[in-house]
C-alpha cells in the first residue's frame, strides 16, 4: 500500500475526515475510492491504483469496480460514496456518510410497502444546489420541498434561477421569501450573469438537483468549464425539459471540489424530513412559538401569530398552506414507515413462535 499515492484522491474530495474513516481498513490490502457513478450491479469508482503508468498521472484512475451481491449495505451505493476495493476491484467495504440527499422511492405498483421504501439521490454533499427555471412560472412549492430535501440531507442549500438571460422579470423577492436563511441567486451560463457569484458560494462536493429542463446540465457545463453533460432545448408547449442526464454522475470541478449532476425530478416525496421541513419553514415555526396555545391549528383560535401575520401580509398565506401540506404528507408517509416497521417485526416474531412450537412437538413424540 506504500506505493499509492492518497493525494491524488484530493480531487475527488479525499481530506482527513475520510482518511480516519479509512484508517482501520489500511492493514486489510483495500484500497479508498470514491463512486463517480452508479450501473447496477457494477459502479465507476475513482481509485490511486498502482499500475504501470501511474506515477504519469495527476489524479487517480477512473475505473469500473464489481458490487458483491451478498452484502446489503453495499448494493445500497450510491454516487458520492467513499468505499473501499480490493486488487480484484471489488467494492470491500462502505466507508460513513457524512450526509445524504434522501426521497421517497418512487413507485407505481399498488402494494403500499413500496410507500415505505426510500432512495438515496446522492451522499457526502456539502452543498445542495436547488435548480429553478427563471423564465418562466417559478413553482414556489416545488422549490420549498427540494430545499426540505435539501435541509434534511445536512448540507447547505443554495437556490439558483437559471436562464435569466431570457427572462423577462425573475421573482427573485417571492423565492427569497420562500427559502428563508438560503442564499437566492438569477443566474445564466449562456451570459455568465450570476455565475462568479454562484461559484464563490460553493462548496465541497455540490449536487445539482430540480426538475427536467431547469437547466442543471447547462449550468454544471459552465461551472465545469467543459461540455461534459449533454443538454437539450425544453419543449416550447409547457417548458417541460427531457431527461438528458439519465445517471447521478460525479466530476472534479477545475477550481477545486467536485460536482454531481442529476436527472430531473419529477416526484419528490420527502423521507423522515421534519428536520429539514423545520429549517425550510422557520419563519412559520418561528411565528408559531408566539401563538397563545402551544397546540394551535392556525385555524380560529385567539391570540394565533401566524395568523396575524397573515392578515398583515407580513406572512404569505400560501407558505401557511404549504407548510401544512408538506408536514401532512412527511407525517403520512413516517406513518406508514412505522406500521410496516411493526408488521415486519410481527412476521419475525410468528416465525419464531411456529419453529418453537415444532420443535416442542418433535420432542414429545420423541418422548
Amino acid at each position: 500500500m506504500s506505493s499509492v499515492d492518497f493525494d491524488l484522491l484530493v480531487p475527488f474530495g479525499w481530506n482527513s475526515s475520510y482518511a480516519d474513516d479509512y484508517l482501520p481498513l489500511l492493514g486489510a490490502d483495500l484500497i479508498p475510492a470514491r463512486v463517480i457513478r452508479m450501473d447496477r450491479s457494477e459502479c465507476d469508482v475513482a481509485a490511486p491504483l498502482p499500475t504501470a503508468d501511474f506515477q504519469s498521472r495527476l489524479t487517480a484512475a477512473v475505473v469500473r469496480a464489481q458490487l458483491p451481491r451478498s452484502d446489503s449495505e453495499i448494493s445500497g451505493l450510491c454516487t458520492g460514496d467513499w468505499v473501499a476495493i480490493d486488487r480484484s476491484r471489488t467494492v470491500r467495504a462502505l466507508l460513513p456518510r457524512r450526509t445524504a440527499i434522501v426521497r421517497a422511492a418512487v413507485s407505481g405498483q399498488p402494494d403500499t410497502r413500496a410507500t415505505s421504501a426510500h432512495q438515496v439521490l446522492a451522499a457526502n454533499v456539502d452543498t445542495v444546489l436547488v435548480c429553478a427555471a427563471g423564465d418562466g412560472d417559478v413553482d414556489l412549492g416545488r422549490i420549498e420541498r427540494l430545499l426540505a430535501l435539501a435541509w434534511d440531507s445536512g448540507a447547505q442549500p443554495v437556490v439558483a434561477l437559471t436562464k435569466a438571460d431570457l427572462a423577462q422579470d425573475i421573482p427573485l423577492d417571492a423565492v427569497r421569501a420562500a427559502a428563508p436563511g438560503v442564499t437566492v441567486l438569477a443566474v445564466s451560463a449562456s451570459t455568465g450573469v450570476g455565475m462568479d457569484v454562484l461559484t464563490s458560494l460553493l462548496d465541497g462536493t455540490v449536487a445539482l438537483i430540480g426538475a427536467s429542463g431547469a437547466g442543471k446540465s447547462t449550468l454544471a457545463n459552465a461551472l465545469l468549464g467543459a461540455e461534459v453533460f449533454a443538454t437539450d432545448v425544453v419543449r416550447a408547449g409547457d417548458k417541460r425539459g427531457r431527461h438528458t442526464t439519465v445517471h447521478r454522475e460525479l466530476r472534479p470541478l477545475p477550481g477545486g471540489g467536485t460536482l454531481i449532476d442529476t436527472p430531473g425530478l419529477r416526484s419528490v416525496g420527502l423521507w423522515d424530513a421534519a428536520e429539514g421541513l423545520g429549517r425550510t419553514f422557520s419563519d412559520v415555526e418561528s411565528l408559531s412559538a408566539h401563538c397563545r396555545f402551544t397546540d394551535c391549528a392556525h385555524e380560529t383560535e385567539p391570540g394565533c401569530a401566524v395568523r396575524a401575520a397573515i392578515e398583515s401580509g407580513d406572512l404569505p398565506r400560501r407558505r401557511l398552506d404549504s407548510y401544512r401540506k408538506l408536514s401532512r404528507e412527511n407525517d403520512w408517509l413516517a406513518a406508514r414507515t412505522d406500521a410496516r416497521a411493526r408488521a415486519e417485526r410481527t412476521k419475525v416474531w410468528k416465525q419464531i413462535n411456529k419453529e418453537q412450537r415444532r420443535m416442542y412437538k418433535e420432542r414429545g413424540n420423541r418422548g
